[in-house]
C-alpha cells in the first residue's frame, strides 16, 4: 500500500535513512550535506512554526524562491500542516506575482532573499489577504509582519514543546484526495490558470515513475530546473525523496557544468536546451580539430549507433562490435561522460520536445536520455521511454496507471489518478479541459505507433494551416534546425500565409562570431553580423540541410536573423524555456510581414 500523503512519505523516508545524506547545497564555495534525520527535525520545527503563526489545513502559502534546500523544507512543512503550496517562479515580475498571490488567496508569502522581497514590496499594498512574510536569508528587513526563516524555526520548536503531537496528528489526518498545490501555468496569452493538484496526483506519478525505470537510494540527483515547475518538483523533489536518493542543488543554471563535476550525479532531469548546448560545443570542438580527431569521433558515433540498435532490440552485442565499442568508449565517449560528472546512469528530458538527432547522439555515446511527456495538469507524467524500450522521436509508452487515447482530430487524451482536480476558481475552463468521461484534453496532437510508443506532432494551437490547406507542425521543422551548431533558436511561422514556411532564427553567436573571425568578416555588433551576406548564406546552407526530407510545403522559403535571443526577461520564453509563440509573433510582426512581401530581404 502506498503513502497516504506527501508529508507522510517525507517523514517515512527520513526514518528509513536517518544517517544518509538527503540533500546537498553550496555554501562558501563548498557543498554541504544534510542528513535525513536533520531534514526531518528541521521540517518538523518549520511545520510547527507555520502552525504557530496560524497556518492551517487548506490555507494557501506562496513560495517565491530560487532552488535551495529551504524551498524543499518549506514545501514539506506547508504540506505537513495540510496547507497548499503555491510556488512562484523566481523570474516573474511584480505584476504577475500580485496576480497569483491575490488569485490563490494567499495568507503567507515565503521569499528567498532581499532582492526578491523588493519585488513583493512593490505590490505590498495590493495584496490585502497576506498576513505574514517569511524570509529565508538571515539578513534583517525592517518591515512589519516580516519574520526570518530561523525565527519561524524557533517558534516551531517552542510550539511543539507545548503541542508535541500537533504535526503528527495533522499528517495522519491527510489523505490522497487533499489538495497539495496550486501551480500557475505560464500561459502565452491572458492570465495564468491555477492548476490544483492533490497529494494523490503526485503520489500516483511518483509510484508510476519508480516502476518505469530503475532508481534507488544509491542515486544522486542534481537539481537545477526550477522547483516551481511541475517536472522538477515531481522527479527531483518528490520521487527522489520517496526512494531515499540524495538531492544536490545546483547554484544556478550557469553553474551546472561546474556543479556536475563537483557532485558527479547519477541522474539528472533537464529540458532539451541543456543537451542542445552540450551537443553544439562537442561538435564545434570536433570540427575545429584535426582530420584524425574528426575521423575518430564520427567512427565512434557510428559504432555507438550500431550498439544502440542492438540495445533497442534487447539483443546481445556481437563480440566484434563489443570490442569496437570498448575502444570508442575509451578514446571518445569517456571524455563526454566526464563532462557530465562521469557517473550519469541516465538523463530524463521533458518540458519540450527533444530533437531526434540529439537523442541519438547522446545515446550513441552511452548517455541515455529517457524522454517523457506530460503537462502540469497531469502531475506531469503521462508517458516515458524505458531502458529496455526506447525510441528516438517518441516520448515513450504510457506509464502503467494512466490511460491514453487519440481523439478523432488527433488530440491526445488521458485519464487516471494523475489528472488534476481542476483549475482554481475556474469551473468553466475545467469543464472544457476534462470531459464528462473524465478524459483530460491535452491540447497536443499525436499518435500511438504499432509498438505502443506515443509520438507528439505539435501543440494543437500551433499547427500551421497553409493557404493551400496543408497542415504543418512547426515543432518538427524547428527541431531539425536547432541541431545546427550555428543556430540557437528558431520559430517557424506561416499560418494562412500565401506560402509556408518562414522562420525567425537566432544564430548561435558564439559559433557565428568564430566563423566571422576566421573569414576576417568585420563586425561591431550582433546586428551587423545578422546583416552580413556571408553570415546569411551560412545560415541558408544550414536551413537547406535541415529541410532535407521535408515536404515542399514544409520547407523554409524565407527567414530573418534576429540579433538577440528569445528570453524570459523579454516575455518571449516561459520560465521552463518554452517559446511563447504569440508573444514572439507580436514582437516581430513587422519582420514577419516583410518576409511575405514581393521582395523580401533575409536580414
Amino acid at each position: 500500500m502506498g503513502h497516504s500523503n506527501l508529508a507522510e512519505m517525507f517523514y517515512k523516508t527520513c526514518e528509513r535513512f536517518p544517517d544518509k545524506t538527503g540533500m546537498m547545497y553550496k555554501q562558501d564555495g563548498e557543498y554541504q550535506s544534510i542528513k535525513f534525520r536533520d531534514m526531518q527535525a528541521q521540517v518538523t520545527n518549520l511545520a510547527g512554526g507555520l502552525a504557530s503563526i496560524g497556518v492551517k489545513k487548506g490555507d494557501k502559502v506562496v513560495l517565491f524562491s530560487e532552488n535551495r534546500y529551504e524551498w524543499a523544507f518549506s514545501d514539506y512543512a506547508i504540506l505537513s500542516n495540510g496547507a497548499v503550496t503555491v510556488p512562484i517562479y523566481s523570474t516573474l515580475l511584480s505584476s504577475h506575482i500580485k496576480y497569483i498571490i491575490n488569485d490563490c488567496d494567499a495568507k503567507i508569502v515565503i521569499v528567498s532573499n532581499r532582492n526578491q522581497f523588493e519585488k513583493v514590496l512593490e505590490i505590498e499594498g495590493e495584496i490585502p489577504l497576506v498576513e505574514k512574510f517569511i524570509l529565508f536569508d538571515p539578513e534583517r528587513v525592517n518591515f512589519d509582519n516580516m519574520v526570518s526563516f530561523a525565527e519561524v524555526m524557533g517558534l516551531g520548536k517552542k510550539y511543539l514543546e507545548e503541542n508535541p503531537d500537533a504535526v503528527v496528528e495533522i499528517v495522519d489526518d491527510l489523505n490522497r484526495d487533499n489538495m497539495a498545490t496550486i501551480i500557475y501555468t505560464s500561459g502565452t496569452t491572458g492570465d495564468p490558470k491555477g492548476v490544483m493538484l492533490s497529494h494523490g496526483n503526485f503520489l500516483s506519478n511518483v509510484e508510476a515513475g519508480i516502476r518505469a525505470f530503475s532508481v534507488s537510494e544509491r542515486d544522486t540527483f542534481l537539481s537545477f530546473l526550477p522547483l516551481s515547475h511541475i517536472f522538477e518538483r515531481m522527479a527531483s523533489h518528490f520521487l527522489a525523496n520517496h526512494i531515499g536518493a540524495t538531492i544536490a542543488y545546483a547554484e544556478s543554471i550557469e553553474t551546472v557544468p561546474q556543479n556536475l563535476q563537483e557532485i558527479k550525479p547519477t541522474i539528472m532531469t533537464s529540458v532539451p536546451r541543456l543537451f542542445e548546448k552540450i551537443y553544439a560545443k562537442v561538435v564545434d570542438s570536433v570540427e575545429e580539430g584535426s582530420a584524425l580527431k574528426k575521423k575518430l569521433f564520427y567512427w565512434a558515433i557510428g559504432v555507438g549507433r550500431q550498439v544502440t540498435e542492438y540495445k533497442q532490440e534487447n539483443k546481445a552485442l556481437p563480440s566484434g562490435l563489443n570490442i569496437k565499442y570498448g575502444i570508442a568508449n575509451k578514446l571518445v565517449f569517456s571524455k563526454l561522460k566526464e563532462r557530465v560528472g562521469g557517473r550519469i546512469r541516465f538523463f530524463i528530458s521533458g518540458g519540450a520536445p527533444l530533437a531526434r538527432d540529439i537523442g541519438e547522439f547522446f545515446t550513441a555515446a552511452g548517455l541515455l536520455i529517457l524522454e517523457g511527456y506530460g503537462l502540469t495538469e497531469t502531475s506531469p507524467l503521462i508517458s516515458i521511454n524505458r531502458f529496455e524500450k526506447f525510441k528516438f522521436g517518441a516520448v515513450g509508452i504510457p506509464v502503467d496507471n494512466v490511460e491514453v487515447k487519440i481523439a478523432e482530430d488527433g488530440e491526445i487524451l488521458t485519464r487516471g489518478p494523475h489528472v488534476m482536480l481542476g483549475y482554481y476558481k475556474n469551473e468553466d475552463t475545467t469543464k472544457e479541459a476534462i470531459d464528462r468521461d473524465s478524459w483530460f484534453h491535452t491540447g497536443d496532437i499525436g499518435h500511438i505507433d504499432v509498438n505502443g510508443f506515443l509520438i507528439i506532432t505539435d501543440r494543437k494551437k500551433n499547427i500551421i494551416v497553409t493557404a493551400g490547406g496543408k497542415n504543418v507542425a512547426p515543432q518538427n521543422i524547428e527541431n531539425k534546425m536547432i541541431v545546427s551548431r550555428y543556430i540557437e533558436q528558431v520559430l517557424v511561422v506561416g499560418d494562412k500565409r500565401k506560402f509556408c514556411c518562414s522562420a525567425l532564427i537566432v544564430p548561435n553567436f558564439e559559433m557565428v562570431e568564430k566563423f566571422a573571425k576566421e573569414r576576417t568578416i568585420s563586425f561591431q555588433s550582433h546586428k551587423q553580423l545578422c546583416q552580413n551576406e556571408e553570415i546569411i548564406r551560412l545560415i541558408e546552407v544550414e536551413v537547406e540541410a535541415a529541410s532535407k526530407g521535408l515536404a515542399s510545403y514544409e520547407s523554409i522559403k524565407e527567414f530573418i536573423l534576429l540579433d538577440r535571443p528569445f528570453s524570459i526577461e523579454s516575455g518571449e520564453l516561459t520560465p521552463s524555456l518554452k517559446v511563447k509563440r504569440k508573444v514572439v509573433e507580436e514582437n516581430y510582426e513587422e519582420e514577419i510581414n516583410s518576409m511575405y512581401e514581393e521582395e523580401s530581404v533575409k536580414v
